[in-house]
């Protein structure tokens, strides 16, 4: 009886193991088709759709070469006045070398960003931070350079 209680207490930890594996797998493949929908978007110079896949809030960060910014919509604004056209946003690429599980409900994304431009490619890294919001994963934070 006894090693029959203690194999099924390590089927159950197996088993909780194999399903913890399994939502951090789906919570990944959520991340990454969040950021191939923003390679869409940026590639079509929708910065509104672009911007869907962060949290619409006046908390969300953004850290770039301009120091840090507070908010969705000051980020949008960044954005419309750094790439005003289609010339300047150009295609992107995301490399993404990195995503960890910080607690649940969220993640930090490390990798890279190739925008390929008929004005010269730019090219950098970034960090975000993805947190699930309502039932839905938004980028509350992003650092890029």
């Amino acid at each position: 009886m006894k090693n029959y209680i203690q194999f099924l207490i390590i089927a159950l930890l197996l088993n909780s193991c194999a399903t913890h594996t399994e939502k951090e797998d789906e919570d990944m493949q959520a991340i990454i088709s969040i950021m191939r929908t923003q390679e869409k978007d940026w590639s079509n110079h929708d910065l509104e759709g672009f911007m869907q896949g962060y949290w619409k809030n006046d908390s969300l960060k953004f850290y770039g070469s301009r120091g840090l910014t507070y908010g969705w919509q000051q980020t949008l604004d960044n954005y419309k006045k750094g790439y005003p056209s289609a010339d300047h946003s150009g295609n992107l690429n995301f490399i993404i070398d990195d995503i960890t599980k910080i607690e649940n409900d969220s993640y930090f994304v490390m990798g890279q960003y190739h925008l390929t431009r008929h004005i010269g490619d730019a090219n950098g890294v970034f960090m975000i931070v993805f947190k699930k919001i309502k039932g839905k994963w938004k980028i509350v934070a992003d650092m890029s350079c």
